[in-house]
This record gives structure tokens, sequence and C-alpha cells, in this order.
């Protein structure tokens, strides 16, 4: 029998034994000149057909997919630059509407506005519509409500206390609102709902001062300090505390429903169960069971962001197809040449010259409204939409005269955009950040805490992940892109 020869390197002839007995190497010995074989010549391994599976193996197959869904988002909060950017996006466009319009805010919002108290009272009473500029038609209350909203706005922005800090937001949005409906445009719909689930969703883990200090409590065993979970939250507590003396006073005198009753103090309970759970059981199973109920709030509230965006543009592009005017390509023409949409006259009378721009912006606008839906399963299509998208809140904006519509929907479309373009984006401002610091302060060099782009704990339950959850990674290859 010739002696198997393994492939040399120098790319000589390499001998393959020649063909066995089917019943295995046993059943006797190869031939004494069996036919030898250069690798040039050896047949190809035959690959099996990969093969449908069959009805047995698809309910196993369907397990594995719910299985690994269930693990993904109990065990990571998704998205957290996508949360990040949205929960600064909104807080900065209601932020800066506030501050425009402080000298008018008693016309749109106060005692006196042209929807007065009284109507305003009547139509909460119909509608349920929560407001807490109902509880008194004080001129000094309407003043605090005004005050505290633009605080929660700041922040909301810097990721200060950003679980209380949301839901004072989400009270003073919908409080100005409920007060004056018909004040409001798309924009202030768009803020209105937002408001709402952003509350819901962990957006501090990046990009914030909860993040700052929960790096810095991570860092303090190694100094000898307390640890994230064992060091005393005053502040925390305080402010729990505070708020809860409000809503028992309000639930007492009737300022809350039953539903808005509910749901704040469910909040109010979870505050406090997690922060109990956080400084007395740190690594139990209770704290692993209220991480993973919080991860799943998150998760369900940021699929729930990125359902109604979708539905948002859907709907629009359906709705515009049906109008004639956007069928004969001329429905930009009309409000440009409109003096309440002209803040310059002279750049719309330009673009409204142009026959062929009016045709390109009228049906592309359509166009990409109706299509962005359906190509959230496409990484390269979905951001190039994307881009025209934001190109065309930002011509909505100048062209129109509408910053804090525009404002408010690109900080919606902020939920699609690429994790890896956020992240640079914030590497450079830091840099820069960075930069003017130690030219402010020569030798002071960079942070040592990261300035605000990295993620972890959340010892006083403000808007973050337990000590043991980094920042979250997206991964590539996961079905509906919002990276």
């Amino acid at each position: 029998m010739t002696e198997q020869q393994r492939p040399q390197d120098d790319g000589t002839p390499s001998a393959v034994p020649g063909p066995r007995s089917e019943s295995g190497p046993e059943s006797g010995p190869e031939p004494e000149h069996a036919p030898q074989y250069t690798s040039e010549h050896a047949p190809a391994p035959a690959q099996a057909p990969e093969s449908a599976p069959s009805r047995e193996e698809r309910p196993h197959a369907y397990e594995g997919f719910i299985a690994r869904s269930l693990a993904r988002v109990t065990s990571e909060a998704i998205a957290p630059y996508q949360t990040a950017v949205v929960r600064i996006g909104f807080a900065l466009t209601w932020l800066c509407f506030l501050l425009r319009e402080f000298p008018h805010r008693h016309e749109l919002y106060g005692p006196d506005g042209p929807w007065s108290w009284k109507l305003a009272e009547e139509l909460t009473g119909s509608n349920h519509a929560f407001t807490v500029l109902m509880w008194s038609e004080s001129t000094v209350w309407f003043e605090f409500v005004y005050a505290v909203s633009i605080a929660a706005s700041v922040a909301v922005i810097l990721g200060w206390r950003t679980r209380t800090a949301s839901v004072v937001y989400m009270v003073g949005v919908l409080s100005l609102q409920n007060r004056s409906v018909f004040m409001g445009d798309g924009g202030d719909n768009v803020i209105h709902l937002m408001a709402m689930y952003v509350v819901l969703t962990r957006c501090a883990q990046v990009w914030s001062l909860d993040a700052r200090r929960r790096r810095r409590a991570a860092r303090q065993p190694a100094a000898g300090g307390p640890t994230a979970s064992g060091g005393a939250d005053v502040t925390g507590v305080v402010m729990w505390s505070l708020f809860g003396a409000i809503m028992l006073g309000s639930t007492v005198s009737g300022g809350l429903s039953v539903g808005w009753g509910l749901f704040f103090w469910a909040l109010w309970a979870a505050q406090a169960v997690w922060w109990l759970v956080e400084r007395y059981m740190p690594g139990s199973e209770a704290h692993t069971v209220c991480d993973m109920v919080a991860r799943l709030a998150h998760n369900a509230a940021l699929l729930v962001i990125v359902v109604e965006v979708c539905f948002i543009y859907s709907t629009a592009g359906w709705y515009k197809i049906q109008g004639s005017r956007w069928q004969d390509g001329t429905a930009v023409y009309y409000p440009m040449n409109l003096d309440y949409f002209s803040p310059w006259p002279g750049l719309s009378s330009f673009l409204a010259g142009s026959g062929l721009l009016i045709l390109l912006a009228t049906y592309g606008t359509v166009a990409v409204q109706v299509a962005f839906p359906f190509t959230l399963f496409n990484r390269r299509v979905k951001n190039a939409l994307l881009a025209a998208m934001i190109a065309e809140h930002l011509s909505i904006a100048v062209l129109l005269g509408l910053p804090f519509f525009s404002m408010a929907m690109i900080a919606a479309d902020a939920v699609f955009l690429p994790t890896i373009a956020l992240v640079w984006l914030g590497h450079r401002f830091q840099g820069g950040w960075d930069r003017a610091l130690a030219r402010l302060s020569p030798g002071r060099g960079r942070r040592t805490d990261g300035g605000g782009h990295g993620g972890g704990a959340d010892p006083g339950g403000d808007g973050g992940a337990s000590t043991t959850s980094p920042v979250p990674q997206q991964r590539s290859g996961d079905g509906v892109s919002v990276r």
C-alpha cells in the first residue's frame, strides 16, 4: 500500500488515498496499485444541497428566532445614540419655541389669549386632556408653569436627572398645548406625542450629565470611594419626595383624573423600587428583573417612535397623491407665493419662477414620503432617503419660515440616523470641546471622564442602565434598520 502524502507547500503533487469500500476501513486492504490523483485533478467534495426546513423542523426554527429576538430586546437598550439625539432634539425645539414666544406667552397660552380659560376648561372637561393650567386661573400659576417648562427642557437637553426631568418636560408640553389646542401646527403634534414616548426610554445612556455621573461613580471604588450602588443619592431622594407630595396634593384635590393619576403614581412607585433595588440588592435576581423590564419598556417605546414616524410620512405622502395640485406637479408653487410663508420673498420668487424646480420638488416630496417606510430594510437606500428628507425639512424652515416644525421633524428623523455617524460626530464634538478647554485653561488637557459619550449605570434611576450593563453597540443585519 502506498503511503499517503500530505500536500507540499512547494506545489509538488500530493497523493490522496484511493477509493475505499463503503463498509469501512477494516473491510480489507486498498489495492496495491491504486490510481494516484494530484491535487489539481482531485474531485471537489460534494456539497449537500440546502433544502428548506421540513414541516417538523419549522416550529423549532421559529422558536429559535423568537428566542433570539427576546434575548436581544431584554439584554440591551437598543439605539442609545439615536434616542439621545431624539431627547436633545425635541427638548431643544420646545425650548427654542418657548423662548421665542416668551413675549407673547399670555396671548398664546395665558389669560389674555383668545381661547379663554372658561373655554379651555369646558373643552378639557369633555375630552379629558391633561393640563395643570386648569388647576388655577391665576397669572402667577401660569408664569410658574411656563418657567418650569423652560427649566425642564434645559434639564432634558443636558441629561440631568433625566427620568424625573423627562416627566416634568412632558407635563409642561401637555399643559401648554392642551390649554390652547388651536395654537399649534403639525410640529407641535409631533412634540406632543414624542414627549410621552421619551418618558419610557433610556434616552440618557450617552451624551448626558447622568452618563458622566455614572462613570464617575463607577471609578470611585478604585479610588476608595463609595460604590455606585452604595452611595447616597440625596438629590434623587429629595426630588422623589417633593414630587410625591405634589402628586398627593393634586390627587386629593381632584386635579388628576383616574387615568393620569394611575400613570403618574406608577412612575413614582417604579422610581422608588428601582432606587431600593439598585442600592440594597445590586446584582440580585430582583435587580436583573427590574433592569430587564426597563429595557423592554425602552425598546417598546423606541418601536412606537419608529412606527409613528413611518405613519407620519406614509399618511402625508398618500394624502398628497390624492390632491390634484400634487398630481400635476404644481403644489409647491402656491405656498411659496403666499406672504405668510415667504420670509425671503426674493428667493421664493426666484425658485417659483422655475417650472422644472417646482415639478421636481413636488414629485420628489411625494416620492420620498411614500417610499421611506419601505426602505427600512435596506440601510443604504434608507440613509439616502433620510438625507433627502432632512434636506427637505431644512428647505421648509428657510423658504416657508417654519423652523420649529422642521426642527421637530428632523428630531423625529434622528431615530433612523446611522450609529457610526453619530459616534463620529460625538467624537468630533468632544475633540473640539477639549481643544477649547485646553485653550481657555492651559494644562488642563483632555478630561478623564469621556465628556459624555459613554454609558453605563444609573444608580439613581435617572435614565440609564444598571452598573453591569455597558452601552450596547448596534449590530448589522438585524432586520429593520434604525442605524
